[in-house]
């Protein structure tokens, strides 16, 4: 039997992305600490500040997020006054997101203490573009080899 030569933790991929994505975390906690903000409250914001009001379903398909983890934040962030929660006149199985008064009136506050984020890196609008590239190329490849694995679970299932 041969001997496997192992990827060494810093020559692995999903290292160097695990470990920037946690030093995003720290930058986005203390940017967002003024405003009471998790880092998955605020992007569920910027989809509202997008597209508002939404669905708790077009929200969820938007974030990647499913309901379970989805609602427990929209209350938390209605009881901050961020957003409103209102049931569809038209199917009472939906609830509407809304944005409030305050969450307008911030908006801008917030946009721009994130925006120090990408100034920090020191990087080129292009370069941020390229690496956004790179990293939609592999979050696509690994919904592919995902669904493959799903796909090939439920043929074992049926054999």
């Amino acid at each position: 039997m041969s001997k496997v030569n192992p990827i060494l933790l810093d020559e692995q991929l999903c290292f160097s992305i695990y470990s920037a994505s946690k030093k995003f975390n720290h930058f986005y906690q203390s940017a967002l600490a003024p405003f009471g903000l998790t880092y998955p409250q605020y992007i569920a914001m910027l989809v509202l500040w997008e597209d508002a009001p939404l669905t708790v379903h077009q929200l969820g398909d938007r974030l990647e997020l499913d309901s379970g983890t989805l609602t427990p934040l929209l209350k938390r962030l209605e009881k901050q006054g961020w957003v409103e929660r209102v049931r569809s006149r038209t199917d009472e199985r939906q609830v509407l997101i809304h944005l409030t008064e305050m969450a307008e009136e911030k908006r801008d506050e917030v946009y721009s203490r994130i925006g120090q984020c990408q100034t920090l890196l020191d990087m080129s609008d292009d370069e941020i573009d390229d690496m956004m590239g790179e990293l939609v190329t592999v979050k696509s490849q690994l919904d592919t080899v995902s669904q493959e694995r799903k796909i090939a679970r439920e043929v074992d299932k049926q054999v």
